[in-house]
């Protein structure tokens, strides 16, 4: 019996799933891993930490597996890396997609008159969130990655294609992922020489174009008792987006975890960013023929109840104060904006900074609480807004941890005005295997995802629409304070 394998490397855990043909899980782990924040702006993790952790999840699943296993691999996105060809050792750490060591890069290209061409060719705003800017740094600051250029032996690239490359796959990533580090014109097959140029991003080390689904080669580790086929590998949100069922035009996913990231399928037609701040992305490409999604990112959403619990101790821990945030009803007048990281769509503030207002005498942690789970829901009807404007939007899938919360369902369906359809917790691992199907041919097409994956029963929406175009006004207004603020 052949079964399909799943892993997702997330930004905070490694998530390694096995199913059966009818995306059953069988065994699953998670392993978490460790973020660095050396500076102020500056978010990093171990590639060899990353490296020991993905093999080791995927070694726990396959113990006592029967059969052909084939994999699918998902990865962070926009994180990227420098190691040496010859040796295989990192020359820096992972620079996550949260860091924002790049601004003084893409402040350069706004003085040197080049930035509307990468937001032109790109479809993208300069913003530290994409790969090219964090290349662009290493580049001109990291001595060992200018040495190994200057050998021929520097590699660059996303952690997929760092984690291919050591386990034997190949160098190699997928147009998915390509569209996210502003170096390619998303759905093009190749690397864009003008924004390799633009960047100084030598394209020699890049890794080559390959589908996002079929025979990519072979992952093998001393420590696993088979070779694992790899038959499919992109980015975590289209992973999660096949997950949800989103296989077709018109449907839309939000998935919910360190941020919120929310993908709109919209066909084979490369979109345009429009005047909503969404990112054009491809989806994936699989037998040459590309699909697209519209993209839009809240950088902080899951982070920022990891920071008021941990950080600020207002509770144990998330799920605690997803518990207090339910012990009243309403956030007595408190505001949180939840940037962490910055804002995203469709406000692409890279400046911004988290704000807790409103407080009063009679506040109390339940209220910044509930406040957290409110600032989340209206952060991704914002985007969620942007996204109406090319999709007609019928309703939300969505996935991820904080997806147990029901209070946080109901918020969403209110605060967007559709019903809300919970998936499966794991949607993202879940759809890395499910592209593995595709791509190894046990499934004819992307479109027999869509008949696997089920849905739970519709949150509706118990507010009106008079109440939610005041409310949400009320938000863009304080947004729009806040994110000044210094």
């Amino acid at each position: 019996m052949t079964l399909l394998l799943g892993v997702d490397e997330g930004t905070s855990a490694v998530k390694a799933v096995l199913f059966d043909l009818d995306l059953r899980p069988l065994a699953e782990t998670r392993r978490e891993k460790a973020l660095a924040h050396p500076r102020p702006g500056w978010v990093e993790q171990d590639p060899d930490d990353v490296l020991t952790t993905v093999v080791d999840a995927i070694a726990e699943v396959l113990r006592g597996a029967d059969g052909e296993v084939v994999c699918g691999l998902d990865h962070q996105g926009e994180s990227v890396l420098a190691w040496d060809a010859d040796s295989g050792a990192p020359i820096t750490p992972i620079v996550t997609w949260q860091d924002k060591r790049s601004q003084e890069v893409l402040d350069g290209l706004e003085r040197d008159g080049r930035a509307d061409e990468v937001r032109r060719l790109s479809g993208m705003p300069l913003d530290p969130y994409f790969s090219a800017g964090k290349l662009a740094w290493l580049l001109e600051h990291e001595t060992a990655v200018a040495r190994a250029r200057d050998a021929g032996t520097l590699r660059l690239g996303t952690v997929d294609s760092w984690l291919c490359d050591m386990l034997g796959a190949g160098f190699a990533t997928d147009p998915s992922t390509a569209s996210r580090t502003q170096l390619a014109v998303p759905g093009e097959p190749q690397w864009d020489p003008r924004l390799l140029e633009v960047f100084g991003v030598p394209g020699d080390a890049l890794p080559a174009l390959q589908d996002t689904a079929g025979d990519l080669g072979t992952l093998r580790h001393p420590d696993w008792p088979r070779e694992l086929p790899l038959a499919a590998c992109c980015v975590d949100q289209q992973a999660a987006l096949a997950g949800a069922g989103c296989v077709e035009p018109g449907l839309v996913k939000a998935t919910y975890g360190t941020g919120v990231f929310v993908l709109a399928h919209v066909g084979d037609e490369r979109p345009t960013a429009g005047d909503g701040g969404l990112l054009p992305t491809v989806a994936w490409r699989v037998g040459g023929r590309v699909e697209y999604a519209l993209d839009g990112g809240v950088f902080t959403a899951g982070a920022l109840l990891e920071w008021l619990s941990r950080d600020l101790g207002l509770a144990e821990d998330p799920a605690a104060l997803a518990a207090l945030a339910a012990s009243v009803p309403d956030s007595g007048g408190v505001r949180v904006l939840p940037a962490l990281a910055g804002l995203g769509a469709p406000w692409w503030r890279p400046d911004a900074k988290a704000v807790i207002a409103g407080l009063a005498g009679r506040s109390r942690p339940a209220h910044v609480a509930r406040a957290a789970l409110e600032a989340i829901a209206w952060r991704v009807a914002d985007v969620l807004a942007a996204v109406a404007q090319q999709v007609e939007l019928e309703s939300l899938r969505v996935d991820g941890g904080l997806t147990r919360n029901r209070l946080l369902l109901q918020l969403q369906a209110d605060a967007a005005g559709v019903p809300v359809a919970p998936g499966a917790i794991d949607a993202t691992a879940a759809g890395a295997a499910a592209l593995a199907a595709v791509g190894a041919g046990l499934w004819r097409s992307t479109r027999e995802i869509g008949q696997r994956i089920p849905t739970g029963a519709l949150v509706r929406p118990e507010r009106d629409d008079a109440w939610r175009r005041e409310a949400h006004a009320e938000w863009r207004r304080f947004v729009e304070g806040a994110a000044a603020l210094r």
